[in-house]
Formats: structure tokens, C-alpha cells, sequence
């Protein structure tokens, strides 16, 4: 990907918490995924948290040094890419008001932000991404990217062009897994009735994987399908993108 005076565009990867320190597969294949479609891709070391658990539980004064932090790495890059439409959703709609910008333009790393799918699909302009994954997949529309951001078809369109995979729709798909950050703790008993009926969903489907755009989501879906012993597996939309022929998907990882 180059500028129209022909230089590289720097593309820095926000990981999210998630991935970070638990699915660290999911920031590998983002990286794997924009180099092979010509990125310069940087992971500043200074990111943080977004701030988003603490915002969403009301500890506003201390999401905003988090927001502020951000704000100030991120601003020298072309696009900032971010595998998780909650956290995308977080800087892009709550970060104005947070940082005090007001009726202000927004700062360049608020405005250069971008969920996954938005920036393969609306920015590089590419649906087909030349990816292979041999499985039957169902894919599961989160909250944040749904409602928030509306990516709307473009995580679909991307999928439709995967050589192998066979898409299955997921009944239902627009309703709420139950996870919600810290409401699946202050409130199991709804998130886990929630939980139940999505995983019934994805298992009228037969599909071998389901897949997202959210970490957060794939966990809370994928534990309960685990603990069912169903042999689903919950992969990031992240990973399918990024499996080739030469590098495919492996269930070890």
C-alpha cells in the first residue's frame, strides 16, 4: 500500500487487551495479513488499554489518560488498524467527547482509526484478500461493529471470497452473545441465558468454526461451546483472512 507520491504508508496495529495478553494468534495474523497486501505495518510499544472497561463501568476520569495516550502515539501514522470492533468503536465514538474535542476536529489518530474489515474493504478497497480455509464457518456479528461502527456486510464479503470456505448463516445472527465486558460478571445469570441461545444458533448451523471480529465475543461464545465439548472452534476473522495455501490455519495455534 503506498501514498500517490509512491511511499510506503505506516500502518501501526492497535493489538486490544485481548489479544495482547491472551490470543496473541489474533495481532500475528493481522500483521501476516495487511504485510502480504503490500502494509508497512508498526506495533508502538507504548499502547495501552482503550479504556473501554473502564469507561463502560463508570470510571470516567480514568479512561481519559488512557484515551489521551493513545491519541498521542498513534498520531503520526497513516492508519491506525485495530482487530476488534469494540475497541474501534471505542475510540472512534466515545474518544471525541472523552478527550474534550468537542465540536473540534478530531485528532488525526481518532480520525485514521479503523476496524479490520473497514480498512481491508473501505481503505485498501480489496473484498477478496487471497485467503484458503477449507471449513465450514458461520460468522457471528458483534454488538460494537453491528450497532456502533456499521461494518455491516463487510466482514461477509471478505468471507465470500475465502477459496474453501463454505459460509453458513447463523440464524438470529444480530442478537447479543451475552458477553458485554464486565455484564457477563454483574449479571451471569442473563449473560449465560444469552450465551445458551447463541450457541444454539451456531449449532444448528453444523459449522465447524464460528468466527468474529471480536476476541472478546469468540471467548465468551467459544468457552461455553468448549465446555459443551462440541468440537466448534471459535476463530478471529483476523486468522481466516490471513490463512494461504502456503500458511494455512492449524487448530494448534
Amino acid at each position: 500500500m503506498r501514498t500517490l507520491d509512491g511511499t510506503a504508508v505506516r500502518v501501526a496495529l492497535f493489538a486490544t487487551c485481548l489479544a495482547d495478553t491472551l490470543f496473541p494468534e489474533t495481532a500475528k495474523a493481522t500483521v501476516r495479513l495487511l504485510e502480504r497486501l503490500g502494509c508497512v505495518v508498526e506495533f508502538p510499544e507504548a499502547q495501552t488499554c482503550c479504556g473501554q472497561m473502564h469507561f463502560n463501568t463508570g470510571y470516567r476520569d480514568q479512561a481519559r489518560p488512557l484515551a489521551d495516550n493513545f491519541t498521542r502515539i498513534f498520531a503520526g501514522y497513516d492508519a491506525i488498524v485495530i482487530p476488534s470492533g469494540s475497541c474501534t468503536g471505542m475510540v472512534r465514538e466515545v474518544y471525541p467527547d472523552l478527550t474534550g474535542s468537542g465540536d473540534s476536529p478530531v485528532s488525526p489518530a481518532i480520525a485514521r482509526t479503523y476496524e479490520l474489515s473497514e480498512f481491508l474493504v473501505d481503505v485498501l478497497g480489496i473484498t477478496d484478500v487471497g485467503a484458503y480455509f477449507p471449513h465450514r464457518v458461520t460468522y457471528h456479528p458483534t454488538c460494537h461493529s453491528l450497532r456502533m461502527l456499521g461494518v455491516g456486510e463487510k466482514p461477509l464479503r471478505l468471507l465470500k471470497n475465502v477459496r474453501g470456505l463454505d459460509l453458513v448463516e447463523l440464524p438470529d445472527a444480530d442478537s447479543c452473545c451475552g458477553f458485554g465486558g464486565t455484564f457477563a460478571m454483574k449479571n451471569a445469570e442473563t449473560s449465560t441465558a444469552m450465551l445458551g441461545d447463541k450457541m444454539s444458533c451456531v449449532l444448528t448451523t453444523r459449522a465447524e468454526v464460528v468466527t468474529a471480529g471480536d476476541s472478546s465475543c469468540l471467548m465468551h461464545i467459544g468457552g461455553g461451546l468448549s465446555r459443551l465439548r462440541t468440537g466448534v472452534r471459535p476463530v478471529h476473522l483476523a486468522e481466516i483472512l490471513a490463512s494461504t495455501e502456503e500458511d494455512p490455519w492449524r487448530a494448534t495455534r
